[in-house]
């Protein structure tokens, strides 16, 4: 079969892909539409960045400084305990106080959604004289008997 064109003919099987030609462009198309579906789902779904929780202590002027470093025996210690949310979930917390080991106070439970933020002042009261006690914050999350996160000071009671 031919195609009558100004200058003369020419044979059908010249407008033809060769065999190779059709399956790389059969190929092409396919990884076009792949690249496409790829970029669709990437736009469509939320980017879920890095799940933590900030924990701190603060003293009392709401700075890192200025913590409880010297008491006297049956004196209450006092910091700011803050928490915030990043776990990109709804997540309940307790705030335990332990001086060298020993359960002192506890906080909570306290429930904050994804970037909820709740600051507090603790105390804590050491029941024996003695230099260089170790007072730890040691926050759990609900459901978990591990220590999710620690924090400490050294106080000297006198």
């Amino acid at each position: 079969m031919t195609i009558r064109v100004k200058d003369g003919l020419i044979p059908l099987n010249l407008l033809r892909l060769p065999g190779w030609d059709r399956t790389l462009s059969v190929i092409l198309a396919l990884t076009i539409l792949g690249a496409l579906g790829m970029l669709g789902y990437a736009i469509a779904s939320p980017r879920v960045g890095e799940r933590f929780t900030e924990f701190y202590i603060e003293g009392l002027e709401g700075k890192a400084a200025d913590y409880p470093k010297e008491l006297v025996l049956g004196e209450e210690g006092k910091v700011i305990v803050g928490i915030i949310n990043r776990e990109h979930e709804t997540v309940t917390y307790q705030v335990e106080v332990a001086i060298d080991g020993v359960k002192n106070n506890e906080v909570g439970p306290v429930t904050l959604d994804h970037d909820g933020e709740w600051g507090e002042i603790v105390g804590f009261t050491p029941e024996r004289a003695g230099d260089t006690q170790k007072v730890e914050f040691l926050l759990y999350k609900q459901g978990q008997s591990e220590v999710y996160q620690r924090l400490h000071l050294w106080v000297d009671v006198r």
